[in-house]
Formats: C-alpha cells, sequence, structure tokens
C-alpha cells in the first residue's frame, strides 16, 4: 500500500496525499452482502444533536462483515480486495467450500486464491482465526473478541495490530495498540496479522471539499463563539475567554487531556498495565 503525491497544480494538490488502491482486485459489492445504512445527521430519536459535525457525504451501502469468524473447521478462498467506504482499512471477499460468500477484513499480505480457516489449531497465517489459547506467543494479531462468541471488538482500524505476549490462569495477556496489557479470555477468538491499508494515517485530504463527501461538516473554534454557546466563547477580538486566560475547556466543560474513564469500571479488573503516558 503506497500514498500518491501530486503535483501542485492546484492549491488543493500541494499538500494532497491519497491512496493508490493498488491492492483492490474487485470494485464491484458483493450484492447478497450490502446493507442500506440510514443517515442521522448526528441526531438522536428526539431529534437533538448528540455527535457534532456529522452530515452530508456521499451515499453509501453498509458492507455486511463476518466479526464472529463462527463458520468453524471450513477452508475458504480469496475472492477478492474490495474498498469498504465504512472504515479505513480493506475488505475481503471470501467463499467458503459450501458457496456461502462472507466479508473479512483484509489483513496485509492476504492475496487473492489464499486460503483462510477459522479453528481451534490452524496456521498462523494471515486471515486466519483462531482462540487466544491456539495462538503461539508473540505472534501479531488484531479483530479480538472481549467475551467468547461476542465479535472482534479490538484492533480493528487500518494499521492495527496488537501482540500476545502471555497467557496465565485462563487469560491471554495481549499487548494492546495503545501500549495497554490487557486480560483476555483465552476463548476470545482472534484473526492473525495486522489490518491492512499501513498507510492511512498519512492521508492527506488536500480540500475541503472531499472531507465533505465522507460525511464531515466543518468544525468551528470555541473561541469564536459567543459564552452562551462555549465556555471559551467571549471576548472581544482573539481573546482566552472572556479577555481573561482561561484554560481551555471542551463545549461541557472536560479540561483538553481530562480522563474520562470511569474509575469504577467493571472491566478495569482485566488492565494488567495502563498506557503509557504521553
Amino acid at each position: 500500500m503506497a500514498l500518491k503525491v501530486f503535483k501542485p497544480h492546484t492549491p488543493s494538490g500541494r499538500y494532497k496525499q491519497h491512496p493508490t488502491f493498488d491492492e483492490i482486485t474487485k470494485t464491484t459489492p458483493e450484492k447478497s452482502l450490502l446493507s442500506p445504512i440510514k443517515r442521522s445527521g448526528g441526531r438522536n430519536n428526539t431529534g437533538r444533536i448528540t455527535m457534532r459535525h456529522v452530515g452530508g457525504g456521499a451515499k453509501r451501502h453498509y458492507r455486511l462483515v463476518d466479526f464472529k469468524r463462527n463458520k468453524t473447521d471450513m477452508p475458504a478462498t480469496v475472492l477478492g480486495i474490495e474498498y469498504d467506504p465504512n472504515r479505513t482499512c480493506r475488505i475481503a471477499l471470501i467463499q467458503y467450500t459450501d458457496g456461502t460468500k462472507s466479508y473479512i477484513l483484509a489483513p496485509v499480505g492476504l492475496e487473492v486464491g489464499a486460503s483462510v480457516i477459522s479453528t481451534v489449531k490452524a496456521d498462523p497465517k494471515p486471515g486466519n482465526a483462531m482462540p487466544l489459547k491456539s495462538v503461539p506467543l508473540g505472534t501479531v494479531i488484531h479483530n479480538i473478541e472481549l467475551l467468547p462468541g461476542s465479535g472482534g471488538k479490538v484492533a480493528r482500524a487500518a494499521g492495527q495490530q496488537a501482540i500476545l505476549s502471555n497467557r496465565e490462569a485462563g487469560f491471554g495477556l495481549v499487548k494492546m495498540p495503545s501500549g495497554e496489557i490487557r486480560r483476555f479470555n483465552e476463548n476470545c477468538l482472534c484473526t492473525i496479522g495486522q489490518v491492512g491499508n499501513r498507510e492511512h494515517m498519512n492521508e492527506v485530504s488536500g480540500k475541503a471539499g472531499r472531507t465533505r463527501w465522507m460525511g464531515v461538516r466543518p468544525t468551528v473554534r470555541g473561541m469564536t463563539m459567543n459564552p452562551v454557546d462555549h465556555p471559551n466563547g467571549g471576548g472581544e477580538g482573539r481573546s482566552k475567554s472572556g479577555g481573561g486566560r482561561k484554560h481551555l475547556l471542551s463545549p461541557w466543560g472536560h479540561a483538553k487531556g481530562q480522563k474520562t474513564r470511569n474509575k469504577k469500571k467493571a472491566s478495569s479488573i482485566f488492565i494488567v498495565s495502563a498506557r503509557p503516558k504521553k
């Protein structure tokens, strides 16, 4: 996966970096695995905006990705690598020996024609799924379940990877992408390999219009708002909240960088080592 750099024939092309899509082998999605998406515009069931800066964008269908990989002991062949507008990584279309088709996240190194399988004992090859108790220590994994049978929740974005570092007392110790070390039930399924499209973090949109195509609306700084709209609003000209040097806040009063995780959260007992401080 590489990035394409453009000559600055226009202002939008000066810093633009877009993917080359070299890994894409199939451009038409599988119709049986598509589902409509209802747009919310960032609003909840009462019509109030609960997620800012959401709206517009190109129309898209949701691709039904198989995060559970519960079709066990049946090999599947990779038919193609596709672009998914709903996530940062690529997806792979696979077909099982019984003719069933499915989408999975495409890890690095997965190619068309390769065989993947979900089983208790499998070769640690990219795309194969197996429980943590069967994965060799030090293996790079992704799409990890939080509870057995719940479907993969952890490490699913482009370029993400976790490492199985140890096993003890029925749990696997996994080093998360953030650096946190967390315990997972050893029966939780995971997929071998690193999620593809590793250069996604280096993409540069180049212009505001492309951001709008993706459904992201403009973001206005709090300092430019009125005091009724934001804690940092108000003041004559540029000021830190009304002429003083007030600490910058979010619209709801949280200091920037303040930890918002509940210290009494039940799942905290599974955290062996917290993520390193920046």
